[in-house]
């Protein structure tokens, strides 16, 4: 892999479908094609053999943010994304997608027993820009908080899942960097994303 991803949150069950934000950019086939080639890229690094990484259509080609969830049995099994553009969608699910299965160091990496179970949930992210506390709509926003060399980031469908109100979300992404809970009032730095989430067909 050309990069070191960054490591994401860790989640304790499947997104639920009304955590979905921002949906409709990906059309049924493109979601298809990025959730197969996840597949195929783990399957791939097992079977020790070359994917091709060049993107079918000018869409899939273009530089963009995105986070790969593993769950086997509706468990976390890995989770690994890049929260700014770093290469092609095409290649970035690619990457994220091996990388959460063999480089989550929280797991340990996937055995050719596990990879048939795996369900997949793909998270593209929007480019992360500053925003306001009373801006922040929970189901919609992502954030991300940093202060000097710190950053804590939380995808848009985990308050959702956990039930959490914006100062929750707040704290908890602070946490998620390791400030203070209430350094997003003190000088840490507020950036919002939005996400458009999807998963294997089987699941929806």
């Amino acid at each position: 892999m050309s990069q070191a991803p960054e490591k994401p949150l860790q989640a304790q069950s499947p997104i639920s479908s009304n955590a979905l934000t921002e949906a409709g950019e990906f059309s049924p086939e493109e979601r298809r094609i990025l959730l197969t080639l996840a597949h195929d890229s783990i399957q791939s690094s097992l079977e020790k053999r070359e994917i091709s990484l060049l993107a079918p259509t000018p869409h899939l080609a273009e530089p963009r943010g995105a986070f790969t969830t593993l769950y086997r049995r509706r468990q976390l099994r890995g989770c690994v994304g890049y929260v700014l553009p770093v290469a092609s969608l095409y290649r970035t699910v690619a990457e994220t997608a091996r990388a959460a299965a063999f480089e989550d160091t929280r797991f340990l990496a996937l055995s050719s027993e596990e990879a048939p179970e795996l369900e997949i949930h793909l998270s593209i992210l929007s480019l992360p820009r500053p925003i306001t506390p009373p801006e922040i709509e929970i189901g919609r926003h992502g954030l991300v908080i940093s202060l000097g060399l710190r950053r804590g980031l939380l995808l848009p469908q985990v308050p959702a899942e956990y039930g959490w109100d914006r100062i929750t979300f707040l704290e908890q992404t602070c946490r998620k960097a390791g400030l203070p809970l209430d350094a997003w009032k003190s000088g840490a730095t507020l950036e919002g994303f939005t996400a458009e989430v999807f998963r294997d067909p089987e699941l929806i």
